[in-house]
């Protein structure tokens, strides 16, 4: 079984690779099952001037115990700095 380390970077990875966009953070990751990972991977969707108004993206994925890419889709889009309310 992959660390979790190793299933946050392989899902950034495959995140980068399928979008043309270079993975921000990671922000989410549990175990899905016990062959593999769940990760929420934030990617920046829109660069602008300045930084702070860039439009980020967080993106689910799901990689198998070898690190292959099961799944992945964008969940949310929102304005860099705003703030979530629980």
């Amino acid at each position: 079984m992959m660390s979790a380390s190793e299933a946050a970077k392989r899902a950034a990875e495959h995140v980068t690779a399928m979008t043309g966009r270079a993975a921000e953070s990671v922000v989410g990751l549990e175990r899905a099952g016990e062959d593999g990972w769940r990760v929420a991977v934030e990617v920046v969707e829109t660069h602008r001037i300045p930084d702070s108004a860039d439009i980020l993206a967080i993106y689910d994925t799901e990689v198998d115990a070898d690190g292959e890419l099961v799944s992945y889709r964008r969940v949310r889009r929102y304005p860099r700095g705003r703030v979530e309310r629980d």
